[in-house]
């Protein structure tokens, strides 16, 4: 791991931590608190991105295909849609105001200015649509491999449900299962701390995914339990009929944000300050 750390230095990149195995609780907890300290902001994101999900499955019930792609997007992309959380967390931490002022400006002003890194204003919005691109690769991949395998054909998410994962022979549903997480695994890895940091320092997409991969590196175990406890939380929230959403979604936002100060050391690098 010194190794990683030494090539981190040399490619001018912040530096990844190492952390203890049940960090990741603690994380959750400090979310939980957060939210107490700021309630009407964070569960209004948590409530807007519950009727989002709402509004993808009325539109898409009898789609299954096309909801299952909506959805897929609107779970990757989480991490970009969190940005005004962790930007929430951040004025908590500071002891500064959090208002609605505090979001307009974290969406409209937080890179202005930043003309040494060129085209670094919409470095969110590109890591957002490369999010989206590889969702949208996973659903094409899903449905091929449904459509190729399945004995009958899939239409509705009933349909999904009794012939692939109720299934008596259970093959497909764990190659499918196998293969999501297999996909998966390097979309968590480039977004695990990439926003929070692209939020708080002058840093450049690839240094951010670059130093995402690193803590994983560093951290295998314990990013493990953290990716778990995502979904975990995140399939809590859309069982119950998408209600827990409004309280998993900052939660789990808040919390990336004091992972990301657990996980990353960028004090090298200058903070990124949204325009008041």
């Amino acid at each position: 791991m010194s190794q990683a750390l030494s090539r981190s230095s040399s490619m001018d990149l912040p530096l990844p931590l190492r952390i203890g195995l049940m960090q990741p609780l603690s994380w959750l907890a400090l979310g939980w608190k957060d939210i107490c300290r700021a309630p009407g902001l964070s569960l209004a994101h948590g409530m807007v991105l519950a009727l989002l999900g709402a509004l993808i499955l009325l539109l898409g019930h009898n789609r299954f295909w096309l909801m299952a792609g909506a959805l897929s997007g609107f779970l990757v992309v989480g991490p970009v849609v969190a940005t005004s959380l962790y930007a929430m967390s951040r004025a908590l931490e500071r002891g500064e105001a959090v208002n609605l002022g505090l979001v307009r400006r974290t969406w409209s002003h937080w890179q202005q200015g930043q003309s040494k890194l060129g085209n670094s204003y919409w470095c969110l919005v590109q890591f957002g649509l490369l999010l989206a691109v590889s969702a949208t690769g996973w659903v094409v991949i899903s449905a091929s491999l449904i459509t190729l395998l399945s004995p009958v054909r899939i239409a509705s998410p009933m349909d999904f449900v009794q012939h692939v994962v109720l299934a008596q022979d259970s093959t497909l549903f764990y190659l499918w299962l196998g293969l999501g997480s297999f996909l998966a695994a390097p979309i968590f890895a480039s977004s695990v701390v990439s926003m929070p940091l692209l939020l708080d320092r002058k840093v450049s997409l690839p240094q951010a995914v670059l130093t995402s991969w690193l803590v994983i590196l560093q951290n295998p175990i314990a990013m493990a339990l953290w990716a778990a406890l995502i979904v975990v939380f995140t399939l809590l929230g859309l069982a119950s009929l998408l209600l827990g959403l409004v309280f998993v979604i900052p939660m789990l936002g808040h919390a990336s944000w004091h992972a990301y100060r657990d996980l990353v050391d960028a004090s090298d690098f200058a903070l990124r300050e949204a325009a008041s």
